[in-house]
């Protein structure tokens, strides 16, 4: 009698190792719990990798996501952005309608990078605008600390990531108003950031992430909006970004990235890049800390 033939292994059996990196790499577990044998082998230290046969979707998905398995339980801060706009550059129409522009892979991937990660931000207009939960429930996996940047307590109690007690969340202003967002929000969902604010009302977003580390909160997910993003890259704090082009054309609206403009090609942020399909959506994972030159043809 023919032996029955064992399904290779995928993205359902990949994704729980994935949380247990996660887990270890924030203190919960003391050791990984995998035996010699175990499907996927490495350490932070020295990276991970995967052991035997897996199918295509899981294979790809742990390339995708490897650079974020591989950060060190004590290492520096560090901080992926995503942000999912048309063909033309935009994350919304004119009046802020976003739902959706990607498809529901992109979705998928986006709740992934949420429980991956200790903390996910957004800015105070993508909070007001969209009122995201901010929340894993497409995927397994704990919620991450929620973010809402805000210097000016322009945002509502209201707002579900404010009021639903679904995971911790922190509002973020700088430390002199720390105190008027206290009574407004309660102390504990207040984070008062000194410095966050400069003479000239300019964010330091060193200073957040800086602050947001002393929580223990150090591999960052920056969700958008696309000011926020772009904020983060012009200011040097974004690693890495998850760019997702969908096949729509909206005409006029919310841009995605803004970056200080360069005079010449040759002065352009040029990262290294790798494209994997979503559906119909192209994702580039372009990673911020590898740049070079334009290579002409």
């Amino acid at each position: 009698m023919m032996p029955t033939p064992t399904a290779t292994p995928g993205v359902d059996a990949l994704w729980p190792l994935c949380l247990d990196i996660t887990l270890h790499r924030r203190g919960e577990l003391a050791r990984l719990p995998w035996n010699a044998n175990a499907p996927l082998a490495g350490d932070a230290a020295h990276g991970f990798s995967l052991r035997g046969v897996w199918d295509d979707a899981a294979v790809e998905l742990f390339e995708l996501i490897k650079p974020l398995l591989d950060r060190p339980r004590e290492g520096a801060p560090w901080i992926i952005g995503q942000l999912g706009q048309s063909l033309d550059g935009y994350v919304a129409t004119h009046n802020g309608d976003s739902h959706y522009v990607n498809g529901r892979e992109v979705l998928v991937h986006l709740h992934r990078l949420r429980a991956l990660c200790d903390a996910v931000i957004v800015g105070a207009n993508t909070a007001a605008l969209d009122d995201p939960q901010l929340t894993t429930r497409h995927v397994e996996g704990r919620h991450p600390v929620r973010v809402l940047i805000d210097p000016a307590l322009r945002l509502t109690p209201t707002l579900r990531a404010l009021s639903d007690r679904l995971a911790p969340t922190l509002l973020a202003c700088d430390a002199r108003r720390a105190a008027e967002a206290a009574r407004r929000f309660g102390a504990d969902q207040v984070l008062g950031v000194p410095a966050l604010v400069d003479g000239e009302g300019r964010l330091n977003l060193r200073a957040l992430v800086t602050e947001l580390a002393s929580r223990d909160l150090r591999v960052l997910f920056v969700e958008g909006g696309g000011v926020t993003v772009s904020r983060f890259i012009a200011q040097g704090c974004l690693d890495r970004l998850h760019l997702s082009i969908a096949p729509v054309v909206i005409g006029s609206g919310r841009p995605g990235l803004q970056i200080p403009r360069s005079a010449a090609m040759r002065d352009c942020l040029r990262p290294s890049g790798r494209v994997f399909r979503m559906g119909e959506d192209v994702l580039w994972d372009l990673d911020l800390r590898e740049t070079g030159p334009r290579q002409n043809g």
